[in-house]
């Protein structure tokens, strides 16, 4: 009778066992993928996002060389017609990030910051120059930074930055639909991101 009871107990400490295990390869397995489904997601956002804008602007160049202590001037002048495409680029390929599967946390470490390119095609139009006082290159190397000054200038006042940002957001928030579906935290800058509006507030550009 004894026997009966020690081999009784025997098997449901058995059983016992086998279903935590179970249990607990179950609860291992789901983390496992949970993980692996994330950096999949990090993988697909990690690529370059690009905006692009046109600008353009009419500039005039005038310069004169003086002889003579004055008595004697020539001048040189042009019109200048300037047409930029500017892209302003992510690289999220280059965001760093940690997983934490313990305690259900992704955490941003670092986000690219933006680069901003300027491609300018300068024409110039009624070109009035001297063999005293001719166009060089250090005149076109003039106009040149000058005119990546002005677009800089118009950049920063244009919405193409703030357009850039909302395309940005937009990726990582492929990120954080993905961890609050199942139920992990998203950090950037120390602090938990639970909206697009968190996005805003921690990313200026």
């Amino acid at each position: 009778m004894l026997r009966r009871i020690l081999i009784g107990a025997g098997i449901i400490a058995v059983i016992f066992l086998l279903f935590k295990f179970c249990e607990f390869k179950k609860s291992d397995d789901e983390l496992t993928y949970n993980t692996n489904l994330i950096q999949q997601q990090i993988v697909n956002v990690g690529k370059l996002v690009v905006t692009e804008g046109h600008f353009s602007e009419v500039l005039t160049f005038k310069n004169q060389a003086q002889y003579f202590g004055g008595l004697v001037s020539f001048d040189k002048k042009a019109l200048i017609i300037v047409n930029a495409d500017v892209t302003v680029a992510f690289d999220l390929r280059q965001m760093k990030y940690d997983i934490n599967e313990k305690n259900k946390t992704i955490t941003i470490l670092n986000i690219p910051k933006e680069e901003i390119k300027i491609n300018p095609d300068i024409q110039y139009y009624n070109v009035d120059q001297s063999k005293l006082n001719p166009f060089t290159g250090d005149d076109y190397n003039k106009i040149s930074k000058t005119v990546k000054a002005n677009l800089a200038k118009k950049i920063e006042k244009s919405s193409l930055k703030s357009n850039a940002q909302n395309r940005l957001i937009t990726e990582l928030s492929k990120i954080l639909i993905l961890t609050n579906s199942m139920g992990w935290k998203l950090q950037y800058e120390g602090k938990v991101i639970e909206n697009e509006k968190d996005f805003n507030e921690n990313i200026p550009l």
